[in-house]
């Protein structure tokens, strides 16, 4: 189909302000008298709080006020139905080092500070624990008392029959792979504006990806209904997932603000940022893989060990993302996956990229190349093999609707030229190859759908009012394009209006790579009903049946005749002259027809409304002498369904790159006694330009899938995804070690050459 706007490489509509310094974000809102918070944060991993002194603190000139625990109620809450496991401020003991204790409101930053040193708090340590398989053992301190065994949830998903089909295979492989904690690292730290209106409801300025979801998780532990709540987002400086959650912080400011009578903000500092919101979930992946002797994957049982740190979060997804991530993307007739996310004494995990498929995903791909290096079968030729496929009858009730991978692979190989490269390279230098499919869309709660209402101005402007956040990824223009492709407008007559929760309906948000579906299935819908009021409207001007018109490029005309016509503008006018109701409205509404996510853990059902499937292809050189690895080129095929904006898609597809290969080689937490001892950006480790590939490469592959907006798919999460084994598939290829600890470090791979005897 011939598109007028949608695949185009528009720039992003809010582009202009950003590169000139115009876009507002949160650190750049101020209000008039406007108070500024600081939190009193714990120095131990797990300790009784026996007292709490504010008195000193109090009596500071410039503070106007200082709570603690016993000041607000106590109140349990969570991000999720499974997960009341907090209150805002620590009462009885904290259970992470950065734990909420006591907070401060005062004139300046500075003065706050000064406070925080007043306040006197009495702790009695108690016995921390820092390793999951620790915490499990009978007879450790309870972190929750409530939480027998420190068990914060578990799944089992199961079909087929593993038994048999381990009984069916030639080979069987069980190995153990370990991924270590990452930050998300926005570069706008997190933060939020709290004002506590006179009619007793709340104003929220916040960098935050889903204003809805926060005005939900604000709602309930104010003892507020959620129309008493108004979230406004500010501009998002980075949020990868950090920014989905609700926070103690912003339920802080909000009690702060309600005792002063004043606007309270708070930025956190970077170190505030990593101890005191979300990191990946650090796991273990026991698996054990069955194939034939030709190739065929039969069996699989994994066994997860997931560390979630001091309290639930959204966790409860990632276990149920882990398992049909696992599952997917090959042909597997019989599959077992028991997952366990355990409480310790250390800063709370959250979804990050992927949430919870890039752990798995590098245990299943390593161990997928150990497995086909013994069969004697090429790494390519087995993935081509095992490949699903559009319309594969998916054991745990999964409807494939389109699917290119094996393609994807394909391309990914031409591209390395692989076997050629695999034959003959120079010596250090390796390739590799790492495989995914993602959920598009997944339904973590009821009513996750996205809305739109399109208002058309008296002058032909088009007005698209959307719940939906762009937090830089480019959502807003990929819906004025796919709004001007549907209605048949010039795009530069469309204004977004987002980002606050009174003035906008309802949406999900950027979360699970849904918000394409979301937001531009609604908008769609939303100008189907404009663009149906438009063509009644012109039909009788034109003399032809509203179905025999057509909507594009600016203009209405005559199907087939497109000098019989008029100016899209000039028909809102005969709209507008004839009578009709002003203004010239339609509405839109799209969620996912999916099980909810969290009920689907024991049992078998759609878990998203469609997948996208990920080829990832690296070359890398390895320093013997040293461990030193080098990034020569990543080559990428994204099954991306029908491009919206290549731009974006290219932008996407990149920044994932690079985030994959931090988390293959940089970014972890070492920590003694629950002690981050890395939590600014001089000591946690992040990809640089230095440390990008010397060639980056996006095959984006259409396939068109019937779900998502003119066919439109997930592109960007997901490629994250198999960053990570592609590398570590390469420099095994490349010297001949692997590593099945990440991240891959200099020092490992010293170590296992000098085992294996390979050291230059």
């Amino acid at each position: 189909m011939e598109f007028e706007v949608v695949g185009k490489r528009v720039s992003n509509i809010d582009s202009p302000p950003k590169a000139q310094g115009r876009a507002q974000y949160l650190d750049d809102i101020r209000l008039q008298d406007m108070l500024h918070c600081k939190i009193l944060r714990s120095p131990y991993a797990h300790a009784r709080i026996l007292n709490v002194d504010t008195s000193k603190a109090k009596t500071l000139p410039g503070v106007k006020a200082v709570i603690s625990g016993c000041d607000i109620p106590n109140v349990k809450w969570g991000n999720t139905h499974q997960g009341f496991d907090q209150v805002t401020l620590a009462l009885e003991k904290v259970r992470y080092m950065g734990d909420h204790v006591a907070a401060v409101a005062a004139l300046d930053v500075e003065t706050a500070e000064e406070a925080l040193d007043l306040i006197k708090v009495e702790y009695e340590p108690l016995p921390g624990l820092f390793d999951p398989l620790e915490s499990m053992k009978p007879g450790a301190p309870l972190i929750h008392n409530d939480k027998p065994g420190n068990i914060a949830n578990h799944i089992l998903k199961e079909f087929g029959d593993v038994g048999r089909g381990f009984r069916e295979c030639d080979l069987i492989r069980e190995d153990t792979y370990t991924t270590a904690p990452n930050n998300h690292a926005p570069l706008e730290p997190h933060g939020d504006i709290a004002l506590w209106n006179p009619d007793g409801s709340l104003t929220m300025w916040a960098t935050c990806q889903s204003p809805f979801m926060l005005r939900r998780g604000l709602s309930s532990p104010l003892g507020l209904a959620e129309d008493k709540v108004r979230v406004i987002r500010s501009e998002v400086g980075g949020g990868f997932g950090g920014k989905v959650e609700t926070f103690p912080f912003q339920l802080i400011s909000a009690h702060l603000s309600r005792l002063t009578g004043k606007p309270v903000k708070i930025m956190l500092t970077r170190e505030e940022v990593f101890i005191g919101t979300r990191h990946r979930h650090p796991t273990i992946v026991k698996l054990k893989t069955g194939f034939k002797k030709d190739g065929t994957l039969v069996a699989q049982d994994g066994q997860y060990i997931v560390d979630c740190g001091a309290h639930m979060g959204l966790g409860p997804l990632m276990m149920l993302i882990s398992s049909y991530m696992l599952m997917l993307p090959y042909i597997l007739p019989h599959f077992r996956f028991e997952g366990t996310r355990v409480y310790t004494n250390k800063p709370v995990c959250g979804p990050l990229r992927g949430h919870g498929a890039p752990q798995v995903r590098f245990a299943m791909e390593s161990q997928l190349d150990m497995i086909a290096e013994q069969l004697k079968i090429d790494p390519v030729e087995i993935r081509v093999k095992n490949a699903i496929y559009t319309g594969y009858k998916h054991p745990a009730k999964q409807e494939i609707f389109s699917c290119s991978f094996k393609e994807d692979i394909q391309a990914v190989a031409r591209a390395l030229d692989w076997k050629k490269n695999k034959a003959k390279r120079p010596d250090g230098h390796g390739i590799g190859i790492g495989c995914s499919g993602l959920f598009c869309g997944v339904k973590i709660m009821f009513h996750a759908g996205g809305s739109a209402v399109i208002s058309i101005s008296v002058d032909g402007g088009v007005n698209i009012h959307s719940g939906g956040t762009d937090i830089g990824q480019g959502v807003d223009t990929v819906v004025a394009q796919v709004v001007a492709e549907e209605l048949g407008c010039r795009l530069e007559d469309i204004h977004m209006i987002t980002g606050d929760t009174l003035t906008v309906p309802f949406d999900f948000g950027t979360f699970g790579s849904g918000v394409t579906l979301r937001m531009g299935n609604a908008a769609i819908n939303a100008a189907r009903e404009v663009k149906k009021q438009l063509l009644e409207a012109v039909a009788p001007r034109l003399e032809v049946s509203p179905g025999e018109l057509e909507s594009r490029g600016g203009k209405i005309f005559v199907r087939g005749q497109p000098d019989k016509g008029i100016s899209f503008k000039e028909a809102v006018k005969i709209y507008r002259y004839a009578g009709n109701p002003q203004p010239i409205v339609g509405r839109g509404y799209w969620e996912p027809d999916v099980a909810v996510g969290i009920t689907t853990a024991g049992k078998d059902e759609q878990f998203s409304p469609t997948y996208a499937f990920i080829a990832q292809g690296a070359e890398v050189k390895v320093d013997r002498e040293t461990g030193d690895v080098k990034v020569l080129r990543v080559i990428t095929a994204d099954e991306c369904g029908q491009i919206i904006n290549p731009i974006n898609v290219e932008g996407q597809l990149d920044g994932s790159v690079i985030g994959g290969i931090g988390m293959a080689f940089y970014e972890e937490h070492p920590h003694v006694q629950g002690k981050y001892l890395n939590t600014t950006f001089l000591d946690y480790y992040l990809p640089t330009s230095l440390d990008s590939p010397d060639e980056m490469t996006s095959l984006m592959i259409e396939t068109l899938d019937p779900k998502g907006p003119f066919g439109a798919k997930e592109a960007g999460e997901g490629n994250l995804v198999p960053t990570t084994p592609a590398i570590a598939n390469a420099i095994y290829d490349a010297v001949g070690v692997r590593i099945n600890d990440l991240p891959i470090t200099p020092d490992k791979i010293k170590k296992a050459l000098e085992i294996k005897g390979g050291k230059a």
